[in-house]
């Protein structure tokens, strides 16, 4: 879908009259906004009526990826779509990639926008600011989904975290800028490839797209500071384990990527877990497998 978005994009640009709909970073029907939210700038798209939904995106994408499911989302919701700090079009700042007060980042936006509570929806590193947010704000929270990825600190985090494809997490530092810096797209491919069930899935429009926006000044260290925070949302989402999440949860995985494991680490997290696997998908459920997520998403949105 965002393939066919950004190729869209190239030749208006040709032809001289791009849309708003084609332009990186907007949805057709949606405003941007770039809102201080909790020391960083946070870019965020808005659109539709109705009880508010949160998007939120991961690494190796932005909040471009949630267009085919925000777009029909705004149909009944008002829905609400991010770029995490220092990722996408948001600022880059020194620290606070903590995922708990990137949860306070989401909070500050929802208060702006004078949102009091939210159905929370996160993929990736969206999924462990996503969890951040329901156990910071279980008041705010109505319905929370989880999408293929594990949640620091959250058994079995021990065993998971052992997976040698997880290398990534602690990878970072100047050295480690340096060795990728020119070869952002490069470093990138290594996760749309190898997390991907049909790596083909995550096209070539869509590559270029993402690397040119992790190639920013800053990006890529931010993008790292994303992981190596997670030492630290291991500690704070442990203290939180005192209290389960109340709220209803789904947990979605791709079949050929964290499949049936997604609803196992929520289980030991909240007391009301539906767990949903999407055949033929890796990780990258949006891309490889938009339709049956979309669908699992809008039934679970669906139910009282």
């Amino acid at each position: 879908m965002l393939g066919r978005v950004i190729a869209l994009s190239l030749f208006l640009t040709i032809g001289g009259s791009m849309t708003a709909h084609a332009e990186a970073g907007t949805f057709l029907g949606f405003r941007t906004e770039m809102v201080a939210a909790n020391g960083a700038e946070i870019y965020a798209r808005i659109g539709g009526s109705g009880p508010a939904v949160v998007l939120i995106h991961g690494f190796g994408d932005t909040g471009d990826m949630w267009e085919p499911l925000a777009v029909d989302l705004s149909k009944n919701h008002t829905v609400i779509v991010p770029d995490l700090r220092g990722m996408g079009l948001s600022s880059i700042t020194e620290g606070g990639y903590e995922k708990w007060n990137q949860a306070a980042d989401v909070q500050a936006l929802l208060d702006h926008l004078g949102v009091g509570k939210a159905d929370i929806i996160g993929h990736d590193i969206g999924t462990m600011v996503a969890y951040a947010y329901a156990a910071r704000y279980p008041e705010k929270t109505d319905k929370l989904v989880v999408m293929d990825a594990p949640v620091p600190g959250i058994p079995p985090w021990n065993d998971i975290v052992r997976d040698p494809r997880l290398w990534h997490f602690d990878f970072g530092g100047p050295d480690m800028e340096r060795l990728v810096l020119g070869r952002e797209r490069i470093y990138l491919d290594r996760f749309w490839n190898d997390f991907a069930g049909t790596p083909a899935k995550f096209d070539e429009a869509t590559r270029q797209h993402y690397a040119k926006l992790y190639a920013r000044p800053g990006a890529m260290r931010a993008a790292f500071a994303q992981f190596r925070s997670i030492r630290q949302d291991a500690v704070d989402n442990q203290a939180a384990l005192a209290k389960k999440l109340p709220m209803p949860v789904l947990a979605i995985g791709g079949a050929k990527s964290f499949g049936e494991m997604e609803a196992v680490v929520m289980r030991n997290a909240a007391t009301n877990v539906t767990g949903v696997v999407v055949p033929d998908s890796g990780h990258w459920l949006m891309e490889e497998a938009p339709g049956p997520t979309i669908s699992a998403v809008q039934r679970f949105l669906e139910q009282n």
